[in-house]
């Protein structure tokens, strides 16, 4: 897939406020700090597409990039920022929860992880979250150029052994890195043979 457009549309707190079309919409998610906003840059071709920032947790609100006129790029809340407030927290809990369990145009979630670290609780729950209620997701590992010789390959191989713990069938998974733009390719084009089923499918 060659992005030849992206441009914000709208940001805000509520499903009902998204954008009322049919379009699929493909959204990002993950803790603080895991090169979300990098990562949505490196795949459009944009720099400055999604503000990055080095204070953690930015994006509090649902963010809509429409791609090619074709497709959404939604950029969602990040969780698991420890220092905001226990009624942030739960604000921000809501409106993610609300934006993926109520909306119908969300065709796929992306699930950062940072390939660098040990499996956390806090993602395992929220993976295991997906699973029980249905939502289709992928798994993106971010920052792979952080890890020499393999290494990143490893951590990921281990991610899956402890996933599969619990699932039966591993969902689609990608190594990235936004500086060498790994994975960029694979991703899109996984997003393409989703929106060309869907064009088959409604044919």
């Amino acid at each position: 897939m060659e992005i030849l457009s992206a441009e914000f549309i709208v940001s805000n707190t509520r499903t009902d406020k998204c954008p009322q079309t049919n379009l699929p919409e493909y959204a990002f998610i993950g803790r603080s700090n895991v090169g979300k906003s990098s990562l949505i840059n490196m795949l459009t071709k944009r720099p400055k597409l999604a503000m990055t920032s080095s204070t953690p947790g930015k994006t509090l609100l649902i963010n809509h990039f429409l791609v090619n006129k074709e497709w959404y790029l939604v950029d969602l809340p990040g969780y698991g920022y420890a220092s905001r407030g226990k009624k942030q927290v739960e604000k921000i809990q809501h409106i993610i929860e609300d934006y993926i369990l109520e909306r119908e145009q969300m065709t796929n979630l992306f699930v950062l992880v940072d390939c660098r670290l040990e499996p956390q609780k806090i993602d395992l729950e929220f993976i295991e979250w997906l699973g029980e209620n249905g939502v289709p997701f992928s798994i993106i590992f971010t920052k792979a150029d952080k890890l020499r010789g393999g290494k990143a390959k490893e951590n990921v191989n281990r991610y899956l052994k402890k996933l599969e713990e619990q699932w039966e069938e591993i969902p689609p998974y990608f190594l990235s890195s936004s500086e060498n733009k790994t994975g960029r390719k694979e991703i899109l084009e996984y997003i393409e043979s989703i929106n060309q089923a869907i064009k088959t499918q409604n044919a």
